[in-house]
């Protein structure tokens, strides 16, 4: 049996947050880590520093805003650069790959979906027709019948368990009932919410917003794992590590972790 601790974590920037993710990398030793928001153009990601900790890395840059990676131990393979429902979506805002670990594998994918705010925009829409897309895309691998991931920033807090205080995102995208449904509709197309899978009252906030937030532990569950049935019945364990987020300079985010046993 081989042990996989896979990570999701949105930085926020990864030039900014390069010496913060490097020693995480090196003290936690994921075996695979999903980054969202990067905000560099392809040629600007430090991929050497990364390379030289013994990661492959693939990614899909955009200058200043969006951004997503793959960072593996093992070889990574059929690669998808975004949607293949939504192929004329011009932003950097999903990656898709096989990770070949000993003949087994898994399927995982990097999501960082639109946060839609002000919900009265076209940025709220933008963001429905992307979720719609991506739960097409989603509901299509479950067909293959392997151990799939889907791992990111997606944008939705899908109840009021999830946040700290609900009266403060009454009026955020995030918490609306059209993101909520299209994410329950995914959980409802075979997928499952790990976190809430292993920890039914924990409301396991990844996302404290700048300022007093994270002393103050206001904060809203935002970043997921879903994994397809064959996925999660190898998880054994999935857990927040706060501990990036009380380090100066921080993402906004946090790493969330789950070990898998193939």
């Amino acid at each position: 049996m081989t042990n996989v601790l896979i990570a999701t974590w949105n930085v926020n920037s990864i030039r900014a947050r390069l010496p913060i993710i490097l020693a995480w990398l090196k003290e936690k030793k994921p075996d695979i880590l999903l980054l969202q928001e990067l905000k560099a153009k392809e040629n600007d990601i430090p991929k050497e520093e990364i390379e030289n900790l013994n990661y492959n890395i693939i990614s899909k840059g955009q200058k200043s805003y969006n951004g997503i990676a793959i960072l593996s131990k093992y070889p990574v393979s059929d690669i998808k650069y975004n949607l293949p429902t939504f192929e004329e979506d011009e932003q950097a805002r999903y990656i898709e790959g096989w990770i070949n670990i000993e003949n087994k594998g898994l399927r995982v994918a990097s999501i960082y979906a639109p946060n839609g705010n002000p919900v009265k925009s076209d940025k709220f829409t933008y963001k429905t027709i992307w979720l719609e897309k991506f739960f097409l895309h989603a509901k299509k691998l479950l067909e293959y019948e392997e151990k799939t991931i889907l791992g990111g920033d997606f944008n939705i807090c899908p109840s009021s368990i999830d946040a700290a205080d609900e009266n403060l995102i009454l009026d955020d995208a995030i918490y609306q009932k059209e993101p909520i449904n299209i994410y329950r509709k995914i959980i409802n197309s075979g997928y499952f919410d790990c976190y809430r899978s292993f920890h039914k009252k924990s409301p396991g906030y990844t996302y404290w917003d700048y300022g007093q937030a994270f002393n103050n532990n206001i904060g809203v569950r935002i970043d997921h794992f879903l994994m397809s049935s064959y996925a999660i019945d190898k998880c054994d364990n999935i857990y927040v590590d706060a501990g990036p987020r009380s380090l100066p300079k921080p993402s906004d985010h946090t790493p969330l972790c789950a070990s898998i046993t193939l």
